[in-house]
């Protein structure tokens, strides 16, 4: 694998935002663009010579690149060529850790899938990051097409200290303190980003989805786990001990769901994935306890399928409106399986949503925007927020 190692110009005077200037360059390039380097300045706020500079940074490092004049006639002086994101050299890896599938995926710069693969996750912590460590090599190689890799993103649900890179508790898995950076370093030399999925989701869109051109966002997320993020500034919280976002646990009225952790009602037992499945078993709907079979029923329309999921999110909207109403972003992101299947549960979601929360103007209430590839996404999102964040510090691979 061959290495290439970017560092900071030196002698440079105070840049704006995180990453600096280039960062502030690539990202406006990224929501706005192709653009010229003038409107590029007037978005950012720095010099013609300032956005030059680190213009040639990132078109050095494959970041930007300058597309051909427009044809027609050519016009008096220097003509301004456009700038945009270059999608052909670098590409983002990741992997997602699910109950009942790990997820690899590679995605370009603007957050597209390129490839995906999914294994069924199988045996304890040891044996998944064994797995892991065995099957990317061989995807990278199948699938990277001979471009570089930028880092390699390890997400899964529950608390996780990304500072750290360890799953402190994911209770459906039964991980308790896994140092998934320190136990998957040695087998790249990328560097390796691990988080939870609400944090890596609400990333994601941010860049490339429903918060882009935002600043306060809070992304609900709703699988075998249930967890929040919040977004402010543009920066994602963490939290001390990185246990930000954990509702898990909240209330649900009416609910008399058993819970691992001792009580009866908590949110995440009574509408995780695996709840609703086992009341869709229940009632005869699917052969076996399996979500997947669940959501190609209500995709193919079936209306008890369909219901079991306006049920979950019904039961989802009061705590939806809470964080809308406690952090009152400009953006609420909620993704669930049954919305990916049947788009037409966003409005409904909405609705109620906002028949819980207090009246306030422009606010976004939305579904997730990666559909059936939001797993595949979140895997990626936190080698791709590095990227933009800080495209400087950049250290890519080959894959081999």
């Amino acid at each position: 694998m061959l290495s290439l190692v970017a560092s900071p110009a030196l002698d440079r005077g105070p840049l704006p935002a995180e990453g600096g200037g280039a960062g502030a360059v690539l990202r406006t390039v990224l929501a706005g663009g192709p653009m010229a380097r003038s409107a590029v300045g007037r978005a950012v706020g720095l010099s013609a010579a300032a956005v030059s500079r680190h213009t040639a940074d990132l078109l050095a490092l494959g970041l930007l690149r300058e597309l051909p004049p427009p044809d027609g006639p050519p016009r008096a002086g220097r003509p301004q060529l456009q700038l945009d994101v270059d999608t052909r050299h670098h590409l983002a890896c990741g992997v997602h850790i699910g109950v009942p599938w790990l997820t690899f995926s590679l995605l370009d710069l603007r957050g597209r899938v390129v490839a995906h693969e999914r294994l069924p996750r199988t045996g304890d912590a040891a044996e998944v990051l064994r797995t892991v460590r065995t099957h990317l090599p061989g995807f990278t190689a199948r699938r990277a097409a001979g471009r570089s890799l930028l880092g390699v993103g390890v997400v899964t649900g529950g608390w996780v200290d990304a500072e750290r890179g360890v799953v402190v508790e994911h209770a459906p898995l039964g991980w308790r303190d896994v140092a998934v950076r320190d136990l998957l370093a040695g087998s790249t030399r990328l560097p390796v980003h691990v988080d939870g999925h609400a944090r890596a989701l609400a990333r994601a869109e941010l860049l490339f989805g429903a918060g882009q051109g935002s600043t306060e966002l809070v992304q609900l997320f709703v699988g075998n786990v249930v967890d929040a993020a919040i977004a402010t500034g543009g920066t994602v919280l963490r939290g001390r001990r990185s246990r930000a976002g954990d509702i898990g646990h909240l209330p649900v009225p009416g609910s008399a769901e058993p819970c691992p952790c001792g009580r009866t009602g908590c949110l995440q037992a009574t509408v995780s994935d695996r709840a609703v499945a086992r009341r869709a078993y229940r009632q005869g709907l699917i052969g076996r306890p399996d979500l997947d079979l669940l959501m190609a029923r209500a995709a193919a329309g079936d209306t008890a399928a369909v219901a079991l999921f306006e049920e979950r999110l019904a039961l989802v909207a009061p705590v939806a409106a809470l964080l809308l109403d406690v952090v009152n972003p400009e953006v609420l992101v909620v993704s669930e399986a049954g919305l990916t299947v049947v788009p037409e549960l966003a409005g409904q979601l909405r609705r109620q949503v906002l028949e819980h929360s207090r009246p306030e103007p422009a606010r976004l209430v939305a579904a997730g925007s990666f559909g059936r590839d939001l797993l595949a996404v979140a895997a990626c999102a936190g080698v791709l927020d590095s990227a933009y964040q800080r495209p400087m510090e950049l250290r890519t691979a080959r894959a081999s």
